[in-house]
């Protein structure tokens, strides 16, 4: 498709050539381009749109990247990548070997900081006024963030330090009343009662020291151009609040917006989603613990649940829509949501905290300090454990079994599959002496018939999928199918034993005896960072028990990921079914 104005627009100079009468147009036409490529290619769609005003006024008043410009999380920041060099590669967005999804340094001059994760862009973007402060130089400094983002801990606490200080910094609150949820909590309500005009109180930001203008019309490209204009005038911290709408310029989007966040496959002229083949499935593993936590919540009263901004993506809306008093969306808040679940758990309460695995990282001091230490009985259910897929580095849950392996009293298990997960879930609210993670991945499993009777599953238990004679497989989680299929195809697939240890602390040691001492060699394999994670663990097992058998570890190497389909990631990294056959094959007849 040709376009008038876009077509002709390589960079943010090009951009400020053109008179601000052409901007409206521009805006059409950068919107109109973003809805044919991600109607195609899949990505972020509601929040993009949203900010297509604001992102060509910001290039278009302030000298980028001399002016450093920093978007809060980056679901929004597609129309920033397509005025900045990368038009003609947008289609490979968040596609192996394609650009990332988010802002990212090494990608682009333009892209002043690395995002992902929520609520980083006030303290990133105060750090840079401060170091131009120091080395005497005269930019200016944006940070944009949304109003999901700004009510988190991190953003306030950037926002006290940069009211103190005289550095040349500009936040702007996108305000659209949604994050990928709608967003939550008093200070939404503060936000909201800002734009209606009944905001009695002292103004927030205001009493933080900044000069605070707004809120003004996020679709008016004239205001924006007028008020940016007269901020980069105005020393200090200074604040503008601007009103948009996500999804905007495509009906279906503003109208759905949680669904249009990112949508996946639409047509472009209806926005009409693509529908699916209808085919028997098994279910989405977050869908099994949305499903599984309300049929245990209706047996045991004290069940409550916890999501910081993510009911939807982790299911636990199923809980709130039928028991709204017991299940509780804290908004981008990942150490509250931990020891707010600490704080309940000390009166008796059952709770189960569903966090992504990539967002835990956020709350590690208070998993340790406030659960662990305490060694109380909260239940972590860490969705999108392992490879995530075209999210890339900023989301893959690769990390996790790493990072809690080290914890004292922390019990960390993973479900090969639906049934069990519903089970560990079923285990850990009949009462558990310490607390637990429960790792697994994103997407549909493998089992039709999920919602079978539960069965309690006893801790530190491992079991036997397949008995061997010469090689033992050791996996944990759901990679196990992509083993059980691989063991299928090799013609020496009596020498190969494999075990599901499902839990990487703590060991199943009285197992893992029986198979250093049956097995000539081992590997273990799984979706994890292979330093630190459970290979780790059979390594220190076998190093402290004098065993010399042979152990290869297959996982995630020493490396950030980025972006690619789960199967595509699993490829390059030999854990799909492919590489597995050939690996394992190599090691029965290593000279084949």
């Amino acid at each position: 498709m040709k376009y008038k104005i876009l077509d002709h627009i390589s960079s943010p100079s090009d951009l400020r050539q053109l008179n601000q009468d052409d901007l409206s147009q521009l805006a059409k036409e950068l919107r109109n381009f973003i809805i044919q490529i991600v109607a195609t290619k899949e990505g972020h769609l509601g929040a993009s749109l949203g900010v297509v005003e604001l992102t060509i006024a910001l290039h278009y008043v302030f000298n980028t990247p001399e002016d450093l410009l920093v978007w809060d999380v980056g679901h929004q920041a597609y129309g920033h990548k397509i005025l900045t060099g990368r038009k003609e590669i947008f289609h490979t967005n968040r596609q192996l070997g394609g650009i990332s999804g988010f802002p990212k340094r090494s990608e682009s001059v333009y892209d002043a900081f690395g995002v992902g994760h929520s609520s980083t862009s006030i303290s990133a973007a105060l750090g840079m006024a401060i170091a131009s402060q120091l080395k005497g130089e005269d930019k200016h400094h944006i940070a944009v963030i949304g109003d999901a983002s700004i009510a988190s801990g991190m953003a306030f606490e950037g926002l006290n330090h940069a009211g103190v200080t005289d550095a040349n910094l500009l936040v702007i609150l996108n305000d659209n009343a949604i994050g990928i949820d709608p967003s939550v909590g008093a200070l939404k309500q503060y936000l909201t009662n800002v734009k209606k005009g009944t905001e009695k109180q002292d103004n927030i930001f205001e009493a933080l020291n900044f000069d605070y203008s707004g809120p003004i019309d996020g679709h008016d490209i004239d205001t924006l151009i007028s008020e940016l204009r007269r901020l980069k005038t105005v020393k200090g911290p200074k604040f503008l609040h601007v009103i948009t709408t996500k999804g905007k310029g495509l009906k279906q989007a503003e109208e759905n917006q949680v669904t249009y966040h990112a949508p996946g496959k639409f047509d472009a002229l209806t926005g009409d989603l693509v529908p699916k083949l209808k085919v028997e499935e098994a279910p989405k593993f977050q869908d099994v613990f949305g499903y599984t936590i309300v049929e245990l919540a209706k047996q045991n009263k004290n069940i409550v649940g916890i999501t910081p901004a993510m009911p939807t993506g982790s299911s636990l809306k199923f809980m709130m829509d039928e028991m709204p008093k017991r299940a509780f969306d804290v908004g981008i808040a990942e150490q509250h949501a931990v020891t707010l679940a600490a704080g309940m758990a000390t009166q008796g309460l059952v709770v189960f905290c569903n966090i992504y695995s990539t967002f835990l990282q956020r709350a590690y001091d208070q998993v340790i300090h406030d659960v662990a230490l305490q060694n109380l009985p909260v239940i972590f259910c860490l969705d999108r454990a392992g490879l995530v897929g075209e999210d890339g580095a900023t989301h893959h849950g690769v990390f996790d079994i790493a990072y809690l392996r080290c914890i004292p009293n922390l019990i960390i298990f993973a479900p090969r599959n639906e049934v069990e997960l519903r089970n560990m879930m079923y285990t850990a609210q009949l009462g558990l002496e310490h607390p637990i993670a429960i790792r697994y991945p994103r997407g549909k499993g493998v089992t039709l018939n999920w919602k079978q009777p539960f069965t309690k599953i006893e801790i530190g238990k491992g079991i036997e999928l397949k008995k061997g004679t010469s090689l033992a497989i050791l996996s944990i989680g759901f990679i196990a199918e992509n083993i059980s299929l691989a063991i299928k195809n090799i013609k020496e697939a009596k020498a190969v034993g494999h075990y599901d240890m499902r839990f990487a602390k703590p060991l199943d040691e009285k197992l893992l005896h029986q198979i250093f001492s049956a097995y000539s060699s081992i590997i273990t394999i799984e979706d994890g960072t292979i330093k630190g994670g459970f290979g780790s663990a059979i390594l220190e097992f076998a190093a402290e028990n004098n065993y010399n058998n042979p152990i290869k570890c297959l996982g995630i190497p020493d490396t950030f990921i980025e972006q690619g389909t789960i199967g595509e990631l699993q490829h390059q990294y030999d854990i799909d079914v492919e590489n597995l056959t050939r690996i394992i094959e190599n090691f029965i007849l290593p000279d084949r």
